[in-house]
């Protein structure tokens, strides 16, 4: 069995890849740092899974599942996030990830995931099994960010980190131009003309670490 763990904290990695060895013998754990080593190191060996962090440097985690998809369709993907589910799972399941996982989750329960992705099955914890059908059902009253596309939702987290057009435009390798269009769609679309509403917003809803 071979895994690759994709995401840019080091401690994050080492820990990922001891509870795996932990728990399944024999295991071959590859890493990456990034959204573009990580895809080089698909393209290059193969892979029984991957597993993939949403907030990196550069191209965030939901464009590196849509990468991988495209490259390698067979490769399932575990996103494994700091963020909540409710913020970010059906972005990553929409986008082609077998599963998703908070950081904050119990050991058992990442276990529980590698194993029933590798099963060619989807991983869908308790708490979002509930928000789906929740949804299904109307009870769920959508909120502002729920209507951004991916890449307006990575530069929604970029300015309520505190970062300036001209930081994202770097960020991102796009061109400010670029950048100042997606900031207006966003203010559009959420109905907040500020980076400090913005801002709020984005921190209020665990959006930002």
């Amino acid at each position: 069995m071979r895994v690759l763990i994709i995401d840019d904290h080091a401690i994050v990695r080492r820990g990922m890849s001891s509870l795996l060895r932990e728990h399944f013998k024999g295991v071959e754990i590859g890493e990456a740092e990034d959204a573009r080593t990580g895809l080089a190191a698909v393209m290059e060996q193969p892979w029984d899974l991957a597993m993939v962090d949403i907030n990196m440097p550069g191209r965030n985690g939901l464009g590196l599942i849509q990468d991988l998809k495209v490259e390698k369709p067979a490769l399932p993907v575990l996103v494994i996030s700091s963020h909540l589910e409710k913020d970010y799972a059906l972005r990553a399941l929409k986008s082609g990830a077998a599963g998703y996982v908070s950081k904050q989750s119990a050991a058992d329960m990442l276990v529980t995931a590698v194993q029933r992705v590798l099963s060619g099955r989807r991983y869908i914890s308790p708490a979002l099994a509930e928000q789906l059908a929740g949804a299904l059902a109307g009870e769920s009253a959508a909120t502002s960010h729920e209507a951004l596309s991916n890449r307006e939702l990575q530069v929604l987290r970029l300015i309520a980190l505190g970062k300036s057009i001209k930081e994202i435009s770097a960020d991102l390798a796009l061109s400010a131009k670029t950048v100042a269009t997606y900031r207006s769609r966003i203010a559009e679309k959420m109905g907040l003309s500020s980076n400090v509403e913005l801002t709020r917003y984005a921190m209020q809803r665990g959006l930002v670490d």
